[in-house]
């Protein structure tokens, strides 16, 4: 791993592992947070010993947030004949993975981010500190990386349509009584009850684990095809004109409120796309 690398993965015993993202100050998925996800990933899948994995942040206000759209052709793509885009199979293998993935999420969750959780098998979310939130729309692009494929799912169509068309932030209480997280807990209680569950988890075994969850995957995931569409159109919609102008624009907050503007984000593109 890089010394400047914004993942540190850990294992707390040969049965779980935990994947920490840091990338201050707004942990904002960067190229390198993406690789190195996919690689991390792939060793995983191929411990026989990990049966669970738990995604978290150490970075104070955010979970993982959305995409550095200033390097937005940067994102890797797998090389071959059939070129894949990174994200795409991270998010798509991460569902379909052998081992039980836990979000455990305190601070902002949007975009890729959310993308990122949504995939996670579960998703346990403080009461005080998580916000959610699919904002491409709001930045004049679409979402990429299997928002629009799973998030309906969760929610029902209507909900997943309101989330995405209005890129508005949704706090943990809202997203728990819509089913977008598996459930909320006190913040001081968190971080026990995930501990608890996956150790509990762990101490099954392996082989029915992964076969139950199969199970589930095939009566509730999205066809692989839609992910590769879905990125093609955010892919598209970078060169459109709504988000040279709405990124423009959105830039000028930045520039004004500088960090304020990633806290209270579905706030400001309301505020910036309101604005000549």
């Amino acid at each position: 791993m890089s010394e400047k690398s914004t993942i540190i993965v850990e294992k707390s015993t040969p049965k779980i592992a935990t994947i920490t993202f840091a990338n201050p100050p707004a942990n904002v998925i960067v190229p390198e947070t993406v690789t190195r996800l996919h690689e991390i990933l792939h060793e995983l899948e191929n411990d026989v010993r990990v049966q669970v994995v738990i995604f978290t942040s150490n970075i104070s206000g955010f979970f993982f947030n959305h995409f550095d759209l200033r390097q937005a052709d940067k994102f890797p793509f797998i090389p071959g004949p059939d070129s894949v885009p990174m994200w795409v199979d991270l998010v798509i293998r991460l569902s379909k993975a052998p081992f039980l993935s836990i979000a455990k999420i305190r601070g902002r969750t949007r975009g890729g981010g959310n993308e990122l959780a949504l995939a996670c098998d579960l998703r346990y979310a403080s009461r005080e500190h998580a916000i959610f939130g699919q904002p491409e729309v709001g930045t004049g692009i679409l979402p990429g990386g299997g928002g629009s494929e799973r998030l309906p799912r969760l929610i029902g169509r209507d909900r997943g349509l309101e989330a995405i068309v209005t890129s508005q932030d949704y706090d943990a209480e809202l997203a728990e009584r819509y089913g977008w997280v598996t459930r909320t807990l006190p913040d001081a209680e968190l971080d026990r009850f995930v501990e608890r569950l996956a150790t509990r988890v762990a101490s099954f075994d392996k082989a029915v684990v992964a076969a139950a969850k199969a199970q589930v995957d095939r009566a509730s995931l999205p066809p692989d095809a839609d992910f590769a569409t879905a990125y093609a159109e955010y892919t598209r919609s970078l060169a459109g004109p709504g988000f040279q102008a709405g990124f423009a624009r959105l830039g000028r907050q930045f520039a004004e409120k500088g960090l304020e503007v990633e806290l209270r984000l579905g706030e400001y593109l309301g505020i910036a796309n309101a604005q000549p």
